[in-house]
């Protein structure tokens, strides 16, 4: 499935822990920490092993399998990228989430996490599958080759000749890195970079996943191309807003209503600031605003593997992105 399959299952059962009586929290909270100290046995190829698992997992990991199905034994993802923090999620639980990584042009899949030991690494899409070829282009850029790259684009030559060099290899327009044993880290698209006013190059999907930790965060996007200071665009859960806004007792007509609420106003504020505490000066965001709705695929601003269309975004809201740099 899609990343943001995961996400939401990990924000449902947050949401669950989080209005657990204290207790029960506590309880849930020392399993996922035990959980998330065992895995990377588990990766290594291990059966994680102690007092303190058995027991986690017995009282709250095992609970938690069940309520997913309880023969769920791995998933795959890909179409986009994956938070690292659910992928330690579900790792901690006792079910692994092998992400991947491919395009149309290469039939899909180009690399993927193995199930076996020492086949993951939190973090990347895995190892290059047996028949192709990967290297890393000058500029970040990820090159790829092989018998299930397609040939080119029909009776398109000359756009078939942009997207390949002169060794007859791919270029995905992904900026990556490969490590020693051949683990693949995509940084961010290469069209998506964002160089501000200042000439500092920024990948915002970072920025942007640390930003959709929270819960009242469905998507985020970072807008600062030649500009000097980067703003975002939230994108709201509106079941989450709801949700808060039946326990705060407050009535609306709108979401966009709920979102202009004093203390919804600094929630959001809140999150902003934390995540700009683990950023560069130049990468802090300076200012943001609340969109009055979510991102969807109806209204073009979603890809139907849920990734945003930046510049879909960017057109749509051009007078409020105007409004951030007013000033």
């Amino acid at each position: 499935s899609v990343p943001r399959i995961y996400e939401k299952v990990y924000d449902k059962v947050m949401d669950k822990v989080n209005n657990a009586p204290p207790i029960r929290r506590a309880l849930f909270n020392w399993a996922i920490g035990v959980g998330r100290k065992a895995y990377p046995q588990e990766l290594a190829g291990k059966k994680p092993g102690g007092f303190s698992y058995g027991l986690a997992d017995k009282l709250v990991l095992s609970k938690v399998r069940e309520a997913l199905g309880g023969q769920l034994r791995y998933c795959i993802s890909g179409g986009a990228p994956l938070p690292l923090f659910t992928n330690e999620f579900f790792h901690s639980i006792g079910i692994r989430i092998l992400e991947g990584y491919g395009l149309t042009e290469t039939s899909p899949v180009i690399s993927v996490n193995g199930f076996d030991g020492g086949m993951t690494r939190l973090g990347t899409v895995g190892q290059a599958i047996s028949n192709v070829e990967a290297k890393i282009a000058e500029d970040g850029e990820l090159c790829v080759k092989g018998p299930s790259v397609m040939k080119g684009y029909w009776n398109l030559p000359d756009k078939t000749a942009e997207v390949f060099d002169s060794d007859g290899f791919f270029l995905t327009g992904d900026i990556a890195e490969i490590d020693g044993d051949g683990f693949i880290r995509i940084t961010d698209r290469k069209k998506d970079l964002i160089v501000t006013a200042g000439g500092k190059n920024i990948a915002p999907q970072p920025i942007e996943a640390e930003l959709k930790r929270s819960p009242l965060i469905d998507n985020a996007v970072i807008i600062g191309d030649r500009r000097p200071y980067l703003v975002v665009l939230l994108s709201p859960n509106t079941e989450a807003l709801e949700q808060w806004a039946e326990t705060e007792g407050i009535s609306y007509s709108s979401t966009e209503e709920i979102t202009r609420h004093p203390k919804l106003v600094e929630a959001f504020a809140a999150v902003v600031e934390k995540t700009n505490q683990g950023l560069a000066s130049y990468e802090q965001i300076k200012k943001y605003s609340v969109l009055p709705l979510m991102l969807s695929i109806d209204d073009g601003t979603l890809t139907p593997t849920l990734k945003v269309k930046r510049r879909v975004v960017e057109k749509q809201y051009h007078d409020l992105i105007e409004s951030l740099y007013e000033g």
